[in-house]
């Protein structure tokens, strides 16, 4: 959304500015500055010092029941989404584990099934052989370090841009 950082600057302090007008501060102008900040990349809406207050004011408010969203209307997006995993390594899928219970987990294992048994120098395996040398391997399926994000419509170039973002104080 913003090439730099003084871009982010100039756009935060604009909104800042407004919100201390004597009209009162609505929860859009919030949303709007949570969505400036949020989409802030380089750097990051950690090192920009107008983003500390709103982003630090919406880590707080989440941890409040009731906890509703700040929006931004004018930004054409609603609440974030949210990804806790990251993609599999290139030749594993997705797969789940099971609790104590036997419910499956969330999406929280990449697999693939390998072969680990050597070639056969004559070619001739027999069916029993050759199915305990098939396996399905797993690993923990990596945690995103920024799992929100949001979809943004770039006017320029009319395609949707995905920013994600962190929220650990």
């Amino acid at each position: 959304m913003f090439a730099n950082a003084t871009s982010i600057y100039v756009v935060v302090g604009m909104l800042m500015t407004t919100a201390a007008l004597p009209s009162a501060a609505t929860a859009s102008e919030w949303g709007c500055e949570v969505l400036l900040c949020a989409s802030s990349s380089n750097p990051s809406w950690r090192g920009v010092p107008a983003c500390h207050p709103p982003m630090n004011r919406l880590i707080s408010a989440m941890k409040k029941p009731g906890f509703d969203w700040p929006t931004c209307p004018e930004g054409g997006t609603g609440e974030p989404g949210y990804q806790r995993y990251a993609e599999c390594p290139e030749g594993y899928q997705v797969g789940s584990s099971r609790d104590r219970n036997g419910f499956a987990g969330s999406g929280d294992l990449c697999v693939k099934t390998v072969n680990v048994c050597q070639s056969n120098t004559h070619g001739l395996y027999n069916s029993d052989r050759q199915r305990s040398c098939i396996q399905t391997v797993s690993i923990s399926r990596p945690l995103r370090s920024e799992p929100y994000f949001f979809d943004i419509k770039n006017d320029t170039s009319g395609q949707t841009e995905r920013h994600w973002f962190e929220l650990h104080k």
